[in-house]
Parts: structure tokens; C-alpha cells; sequence
């Protein structure tokens, strides 16, 4: 009698453990002034012309919202060292600021301003040129098992100047793309590449790679947020630094400061089939 007592209490026990476990917990967490979010990356594909392009504006938002606030209203041009002004004007509502008459040229210093708010924002660049994408080539024994796809695509470093390199991976079979940097510091003038394996790649499914010229202050820039998201030899479960701030400068309030970067890049991309 005892002996079922004890095991009847012993269930009872049990089953408030399990149902305490179902328990939705509220954390309470504080929200910070929103910042004005600066997504413009000039992008300058191989073979366009490249005169249309996009800078996208948001703001941040609390950790349980479920959609990012969009910025109208800003005023928003991109100017050359030639004093050439290029406008971007919003589609109304969205966010975007689009330019269709944008001049790209390798090594051209352009400067971004962005004035909302009563609030003026500019950061400059150069528009960094990037080597063709040359072949791909395929193995079975990459990964950390040596028995999986491993896909390489290969590129010429020019050994005249220094150069740093943001590697683009998308796939069939990912929601999002995959990213890494890279400099020539060891490979100054020879052939470099970009490798991608991953265990759930299978036969037929199709990979996009692209390649991006970058300075090297948006390398050391992604270098750092790669780190953070536990690419590039980071922990996801580090303490993350400090706000890692881009190259956008408020001249009207240096401690309002706004996320994101400016950066002009040619890129070149190639498609691939898994074999």
C-alpha cells in the first residue's frame, strides 16, 4: 500500500513538472530609441549597364515585432567626384529609393547623403572593380566527414593592389544567402577561390555564387558582423560587442548615429547545377 502511495505520489510529481514546462514566459525587455536603418549597396553586375539601383531605409524596432518599419520622406542622392548629383526617389510607402540614370565607374570616389529628420547623414566610397568568375569544380569528399559535396568556383587576384573580396552563397535549398570575406594577403596575384559544402546539398539542386569587390573597411566591417552571427571563427554564443557602426556619419548629431554602410561594388555571378 505504501510502496503504490509513493508511486502515485511520485506521478503526480512528475506530471507537474511537465505541465510547469508548458509555462509561457514574458520577458520584459526594454526598447531603445529606434535608429535610422541605411541599407545602400551599389551593386554593379558584370555586363549591365548598372545605371538602376536601390538604397533601402528602415528603422529599428522592438525584439518581438514582426515587421520592420519603413522610412518615407527622406531626401536621398549620391554624388560623384565629378559633382554629378544622382537623385534616388522613393516608391511611395515602401522604403525604397530608386536611381535609374546611376553612372558606375571603377575606382570613382562617390559620397551618399541622406537628410530625414531634420537629420544629415553622408559616408563616401570608391566603387572597387572585381575579377571574373573563371570555373567551377566539384568534389565528394568535402565537409567535416570528408564524404560530402564540396563546390569550389575559382578567380584571378590582380597582384597589382591590395584586394578584399565578399563571397555570396545562395541555393535551392536555403532560405538565405550564406556570406564570407576574404583578403590576398597569401594569395597576392594568384588564382584565388570560394568553396561551399553543405550536408543537405544533393544532386541537381542549383547554387549561385557571386563575387563583390570590396574596400577594405567593409571588409574589416563584415568581418566583424560575421563574427557576431558565428561565421568567420565566432561563437554564437559570445557576449556581442558593442553596436558595430558602419561608415555613415550624422553631420547634424555625431551621437545619433545611424546602422549600416556604404559601399559601391562590381560583383560578378555564375550558376551551378550539383552534380
Amino acid at each position: 500500500m505504501v510502496k503504490n502511495l509513493l508511486k502515485i505520489v511520485s506521478l503526480f510529481i512528475i506530471s507537474v513538472g511537465f505541465f510547469s514546462c508548458e509555462d509561457v514566459v514574458d520577458i520584459d525587455l526594454s526598447t531603445a530609441p529606434a535608429k535610422l536603418v541605411i541599407d545602400a549597396s551599389i551593386k554593379w553586375q558584370k555586363g549591365t549597364a548598372g545605371n538602376e539601383q536601390t538604397i533601402r531605409l528602415t528603422t529599428t524596432t522592438d525584439f518581438y515585432a514582426t515587421t520592420i518599419p519603413t522610412v518615407s520622406g527622406a531626401t536621398v542622392f549620391i554624388t560623384d567626384g565629378n559633382g554629378i548629383q544622382y537623385d534616388f526617389i522613393e516608391t511611395p510607402g515602401s522604403g525604397n529609393y530608386v536611381c535609374t540614370n546611376f553612372n558606375p565607374e571603377i575606382r570613382q570616389t562617390y559620397t551618399l547623403t541622406v537628410v530625414y529628420d531634420s537629420q544629415v547623414y553622408t559616408a563616401t566610397e570608391s566603387l572597387i572593380e572585381v575579377p571574373t568568375i573563371d570555373n567551377i569544380e566539384q568534389t565528394e569528399n568535402g565537409g567535416f566527414t570528408g564524404d560530402q559535396k564540396e563546390v569550389k568556383f575559382f578567380y584571378q587576384d590582380n597582384g597589382l593592389v591590395d584586394n578584399f573580396y565578399l563571397e555570396e552563397y545562395n541555393s535551392s535549398f536555403t532560405i538565405l544567402p550564406e556570406y564570407d570575406v576574404i583578403d590576398d594577403s597569401f594569395f597576392q596575384g594568384n588564382q584565388m577561390f570560394g568553396l561551399y559544402t553543405n550536408e543537405d546539398m544533393k544532386t541537381n539542386d542549383v547554387l549561385q555564387f557571386t563575387l563583390h569587390g570590396i574596400s577594405e573597411s567593409y571588409y574589416n566591417y563584415m568581418n566583424i558582423l560575421l563574427g557576431i552571427a558565428g561565421t568567420n571563427g565566432g561563437s554564437p554564443f559570445q557576449t556581442p560587442p558593442a553596436t558595430v557602426r558602419g561608415n555613415i556619419v550624422n553631420q547634424t548629431n555625431t551621437n545619433n548615429f545611424a546602422l549600416g554602410f556604404f559601399r559601391l561594388s562590381e560583383t560578378d555571378t555564375i550558376s551551378y547545377t550539383v552534380q
